[in-house]
């Protein structure tokens, strides 16, 4: 029995020995890990209509849209130093029949970092703008400008938002 126990303690210092003397085996293999990320655009509008009342001109001289206000989500992929812009465009006035309203009658305000105030027109109006990567949030308050002039009448139009990250 004791030769068993002098015999194990010999094996037990001989493999502590071998470990500190570096006698195990190892092996390493890299591993390359790739990810592509490409220029990304997603505009979410809160809703996709809005509609002014009817109002007194001389008691409500600014409509206040029933929607307001409007939520905007910008997200965006593009490069740390790029611009992402928001932009609307509406396709014409207020339309109803062979009536019209001039669209740069309707204005809106906005809130959120980027996100920029403004009044509608046929060609490109800025409504944001950011540098690179990211999820932004805020939100728009339209306003059509009331008039005794306006000629009575259901008005409608089409704007078109456009979120670019080249």
């Amino acid at each position: 029995m004791r030769r068993m126990i002098v015999v194990l303690g010999l094996v037990v210092v001989c493999i502590t020995w071998a470990i500190a003397a570096g006698w195990t085996a190892t092996d390493q293999q890299t591993l390359r890990i790739n990810a592509t990320v490409a220029d990304k655009a997603k505009l979410t509008l809160g809703v996709g209509t809005i509609n002014f009342p009817d109002a007194d001109p001389d008691s409500v001289p600014s409509v206040s849209a029933g929607e307001n206000p409007v939520t905007v989500t910008v997200k965006a992929h593009t490069g740390s130093s790029s611009s992402v812009t928001l932009t609307v465009q509406a396709n014409g006035d207020l339309v109803s029949g062979s009536e019209t309203i001039a669209i740069s009658n309707v204005t809106w305000t906005a809130s959120g970092a980027g996100f920029a105030a403004g009044a509608m027109d046929t060609t490109p109006v800025a409504a944001g703008s950011w540098t690179g990567s990211g999820n932004r949030s805020g939100s728009f308050s339209y306003f059509l400008a009331n008039s005794w002039n306006y000629a009575k009448g259901d008005y409608t139009q089409t704007v078109v938002y456009t979120l670019t990250a080249p």
